[in-house]
């Protein structure tokens, strides 16, 4: 049984975790914008196979929030926003592409899980319209 093409998933595959991509994404020159409370960084790359048409990184500071239960509370809310709403853009990026995209965290306490929901919906509408 095929799967479907958009499921609401955050797989391991989605996450961004190798470094060299990190430091690519913030080494500058990269699109930026922002929905209170977040800022999104965003960047488009040539598509290796096998990869993820989107890979994502959910970033809260420590600045922000000094305990960890703080901040992992924000990153799930930041995460289950994304999942939810991907397919706004999921959908748009093309076959030979891949979009990087960081979500920042920036106020300093935390947010209801709708008002951040709000946000993450907006960034990916306005990324999805640029491409």
């Amino acid at each position: 049984m095929p799967a479907p093409a958009h499921r609401a998933t955050f797989s391991k595959q989605e996450r961004m975790v190798s470094r060299k991509l990190i430091e690519t994404l913030f080494s500058g020159g990269n699109r930026s914008m922002t929905a209170f409370p977040l800022r999104v960084v965003c960047m488009q790359q040539e598509r290796a196979a096998g990869d993820e048409p989107v890979q994502v990184l959910v970033s809260v500071s420590k600045r922000r929030f000094k305990h960890a239960v703080k901040r992992n509370r924000a990153k799930r809310q930041v995460r289950e926003a994304y999942r939810r709403n991907k397919a706004l853009l999921t959908e748009r990026v093309p076959a030979d592409r891949q979009l990087l995209v960081a979500f920042l965290w920036l106020a300093d306490e935390l947010l209801d899980s709708q008002l951040v929901e709000k946000s993450v919906r907006r960034l990916l509408t306005k990324l999805s319209d640029s491409l």
